[in-house]
C-alpha cells in the first residue's frame, strides 16, 4: 500500500489528469481481479477443507467404534478368562475335596470293618459313590435292632453268657440265665450289666412288648470303661466337707446340746406358773397372805421364787416391791438366759466356716490346676467337694440353731413377762384388799 502511495504521488507530480486517470483505472482493475481471484481461492479452500474435516471426523468416528468393539471384545476374553480360571480351581477344589472325603470315609468306615479303597483320578468319584452307599448300608445297620450272642459282665464281675440285644450303636440289653437288664460299656468293646434293675425292660423289650418307663443307659462307644454310679453315703458326704466341715458338725452338736439344756432350765423355770398363781392369789383375795407364802415353800422354780420374794415384803410401800420384784426377776434372768446367747453366736459362726471352706476348697482347686491341669475332672472334685460341703453344712448347722435359739429367747421372755405379771398382780390384789 506504501508503494502504490509512492507511485501515485510520483505518477500525479509527473503525469497529467488523463493519464493519472486511466493508470488509477487500471490498478483498480488490477487489484478488483485480484480480490476477485483470491476471494475464489478462499471459497476453494475453505470447501477442501471442510471435506477433509468430514473425512477426519468420519474417520474419527470409525476409531471411536473400532476402539469401543476392541474395549468389548477385551471384556469377553477376560470374562472367559475368568470363567477358565474358576472352573480350574473348582475342578481343583473338587480334586481336594473328594480326596479329603475319601480318607474321611476310610478313617470312619474302617472302625466298622468297612474297606474304603485309594482313589485315583480316574476313579475317584466312583470310589466316593461307593463310600457313601457303604456308609448308608452301615447307618441303616446301626440305627436298626439287632439280637447277636454274646458275653458281658455282671455287676460282681463274673462272665455271663446270653443274647445281646444292640439298639443301634448308643444302647443294648443282655439277657442270660444269671442275670439280664441294661449294659455298659466294659471297655476294649466288651459289655458289663449296669448296676440298676433294668431286668423287666430287658425281658419286655426282648419280647416285644412296650412298658410305661423304658430304663436304658446310652453310651458313645465301648472303647472305655464306665463306672458304676454309687450312691453316696452321708459318711462320704461329710468326708467331702474336710477338716472345716466336722469342725462344723462340732459346733452344731453343740449348739444342739445347749438347746436342750435350755429347754430344760425353762421347763424348771417356767413350771406351774398357772398353779402358784392361782393358788396364791386365793389366799391373797382371802386375807391371807402370811397362809399363802406358807402354802407355796414346797415349791421350787424362778416364778415360785419371784413370789415367795414378793410375798416376803407385800407389807412394804409399792415402789420398794416393784423394785424388789424386778431385782428377782433379773437375778433369774441369767438361769433363764443362760445359753441363748451363745447359741445365736453358733448360728452365726457357722455358716461363715462354711464360706471359710469355700475358700479353701477353691485354693484347693486352683493350686491342683496349677500343676496338673484340667485333663482329669477327678483331680478337682476334692477341692470343689470341700467348697460346696462346706457351705452345705455351715447352712444346716446355722438354720435351726437360728430358729431355735430364737424361739427359745422368746420363750424365756414370756417367761419373765408371766412371773412379773404374776408378781404384780398378787400385789395389786393385796393393796386393794387393805384398802
Amino acid at each position: 500500500m506504501k508503494l502504490f502511495t509512492l507511485v501515485l504521488f510520483f505518477a500525479l507530480t509527473t503525469l497529467g489528469a488523463d493519464e493519472l486517470s486511466d493508470a488509477y483505472q487500471k490498478e483498480y482493475t488490477f487489484l478488483k481481479a485480484q480480490k476477485s481471484e483470491l476471494t475464489s481461492r478462499l471459497k476453494s479452500e475453505d470447501t477442501f477443507h471442510q471435506k477433509e474435516l468430514k473425512k477426519a471426523e468420519t474417520k474419527v468416528q470409525e476409531l471411536q467404534n473400532r476402539l469401543v468393539a476392541l474395549t468389548q471384545k477385551n471384556q469377553t476374553l477376560n470374562t472367559q478368562i475368568e470363567k477358565s480360571n474358576q472352573m480350574l480351581s473348582d475342578k481343583t477344589s473338587n480334586k481336594e475335596i473328594t480326596a479329603n472325603v475319601i480318607i474321611q470315609a476310610k478313617s470312619l468306615l474302617g472302625e466298622h470293618g468297612v474297606t474304603v479303597n485309594d482313589a485315583k483320578d480316574a476313579d475317584s468319584v466312583a470310589v466316593m459313590n461307593k463310600a457313601f452307599n457303604d456308609a448308608a448300608s452301615l447307618y441303616k445297620k446301626l440305627s436298626s435292632v439287632q439280637k447277636t450272642d454274646g458275653k458281658f459282665y455282671l455287676v460282681d464281675g463274673t462272665t455271663a453268657q446270653g443274647e445281646v440285644i444292640k439298639i443301634g450303636n448308643v444302647a443294648a440289653y443282655g439277657i442270660a440265665s444269671n442275670g439280664a437288664g441294661a449294659l455298659a460299656p466294659a471297655g476294649n468293646g466288651e459289655y458289663k450289666l449296669w448296676n440298676q434293675d433294668t431286668s423287666a425292660q430287658a425281658q419286655a423289650f426282648a419280647a416285644g412288648k412296650t412298658t410305661k418307663d423304658l430304663q436304658i443307659f446310652v453310651y458313645e462307644n465301648l472303647d472305655k470303661d464306665v463306672e458304676y454310679v454309687k450312691e453316696k453315703t452321708l459318711e462320704e458326704t461329710l468326708e467331702g466337707g474336710g477338716t472345716i466341715g466336722y469342725i462344723i458338725l462340732g459346733l452344731g452338736a453343740l449348739g444342739l446340746l445347749l438347746i436342750a439344756i435350755r429347754v430344760v432350765l425353762l421347763s424348771q423355770s417356767g413350771s406351774n406358773v398357772k398353779e402358784i398363781s392361782s393358788l396364791v392369789i386365793g389366799k391373797v383375795e382371802a386375807g391371807k397372805a402370811e397362809e399363802a407364802l406358807e402354802a407355796i415353800k414346797s415349791y421350787k422354780g424362778a416364778t415360785a421364787r419371784v413370789i415367795k420374794a414378793t410375798l416376803r415384803n407385800i407389807h412394804k410401800d409399792r415402789d420398794h416391791i416393784e423394785d424388789i420384784v424386778t431385782e428377782n426377776i433379773l437375778n433369774e434372768s441369767s438361769n433363764i438366759d443362760r445359753f441363748g446367747s451363745f447359741v445365736l453366736v453358733l448360728a452365726a459362726v457357722a455358716p461363715l466356716l462354711g464360706l471359710l471352706g469355700t475358700v479353701t476348697g477353691m485354693i484347693a482347686t486352683f493350686d491342683i490346676i496349677t500343676t496338673h491341669g484340667t485333663g482329669d475332672p477327678k483331680l478337682l472334685s476334692g477341692g470343689i467337694s470341700e467348697a460346696l460341703v462346706t457351705t452345705m453344712l455351715g447352712l444346716v448347722v446355722a438354720i435351726p440353731l437360728l430358729l431355735l435359739g430364737n424361739l427359745l429367747s422368746g420363750w424365756a421372755q414370756n417367761i419373765k413377762d408371766s412371773m412379773e405379771q404374776s408378781a404384780l398382780h398378787i400385789v395389786n390384789i393385796f393393796e386393794t384388799n387393805r384398802a
